[in-house]
């Protein structure tokens, strides 16, 4: 069975304890563009929001699900450390650095990783944020900003990149993402701020949009996951044929999974490392433009037709991101 490399980052989704204020954060002070504006399928009682380019282009998507009552995070190992948002160059990452000073966004200084100009900063939950100017970047290619955006598209955020995990016994995650999922380990680097050694890989076309980067944590207790942490890492896949392939391969190695998922707007297979991340494959289409043309994306309550018959069960126990909606 011949299967193809994992073409990059697919999407990040992270949790947040309110969904209103998370829209205003992302679609106001970050400018992303809400594509989809649907309900958590496994709790329709709640958000299931997605962030992206102008049309939700594969490896653009940052996702969030609401938790109401979700306590704070206890940052530590084994989690997805950081989330990158890749910016066109580092002219861009100087004008980010000031709107966050002018609208008060908690940031570091920038900082040089990899030959590339970074800015770590965290939104209003605690959200652990880099980000990252694709000027010396080769590789998967970004996505195209939305012109309607509250940031120009020259210093808009154009999708993700690499991501942090952090873990108590790389060696695991490493041969499961080495020996099944066909990354490959180029230079790493040092971090600034603790000198620990962060270990590269890639899959792919390479580059910040198909990395991850793993720093080594075997003394701090497990992360307890709250608002502001992340989920889970989706990861590219080019189509349905190919990721049957890759339940079967798990299947073979006998990695639990959840098998083939049908999410609608992609479709999902799910599987934890065994440092207990929990890893996503997801198909690069069908796409968010099925059931809401490129002009309206994000605008209405969108649910997939097997819920639509809830429509209004489901939208009386949501709470509107503005005064505009149902």
């Amino acid at each position: 069975m011949t299967i193809k490399p994992l073409k990059g980052i697919h999407h990040v989704s992270a949790l947040t304890a309110n969904a209103k204020e998370n829209y205003q954060f992302y679609t106001k002070v970050l400018g992303l563009r809400l594509v989809k504006k649907t309900v958590n399928q496994d709790d329709t009682s709640v958000y299931h929001l997605f962030y992206a380019d102008e049309r939700g282009n594969p490896g653009t998507d940052l996702t969030f699900f609401e938790i109401p009552r979700a306590g704070r995070t206890y940052p530590g190992t084994n989690s997805i450390s950081a989330t990158s948002l890749r910016v066109k160059n580092d002219v861009a990452l100087h004008y980010w650095k000031n709107r966050f000073e002018k609208l008060e966004v908690d940031h570091d200084e920038i900082q040089e990783k990899m030959g590339r100009a970074t800015l770590s900063f965290r939104d209003h939950e605690g959200q652990r944020l880099i980000l990252v100017s694709d000027e010396t970047n080769i590789g998967v290619e970004g996505g195209k900003p939305w012109d309607k955006s509250t940031v120009s598209s020259e210093n808009g955020i154009v999708g993700l990149g690499p991501v942090v995990l952090t873990v108590s016994r790389p060696e695991r995650t490493i041969n499961v993402l080495t020996n099944l999922m066909g990354f490959r380990e180029k230079q790493g680097y040092t971090r600034n701020n603790d000198q620990k050694e962060v270990r590269v890989f890639e899959t792919g076309e390479g580059g910040s949009g198909a990395e991850v980067h793993i720093i080594e944590d075997a003394e701090n207790n497990r992360e307890r996951p709250g608002r502001g942490s992340v989920h889970h890492v989706a990861f590219r896949v080019e189509d349905e044929e190919e990721l049957k392939k890759w339940v079967e391969l798990l299947k073979n190695n006998h990695l639990p999974n959840s098998g083939f998922v049908e999410r609608y707007y992609f479709r999902s297979l799910y599987f934890r490392e065994p440092n207990g991340i929990l890893f996503e494959l997801a198909t690069d289409g069908p796409g968010f433009e099925g059931d809401e043309d490129f002009e309206h994306l994000g605008e209405n309550l969108a649910l997939p037709p097997y819920f639509e018959h809830q429509r209004e069960e489901i939208e009386a126990k949501l709470k509107p991101l503005d005064t505009k909606e149902f």
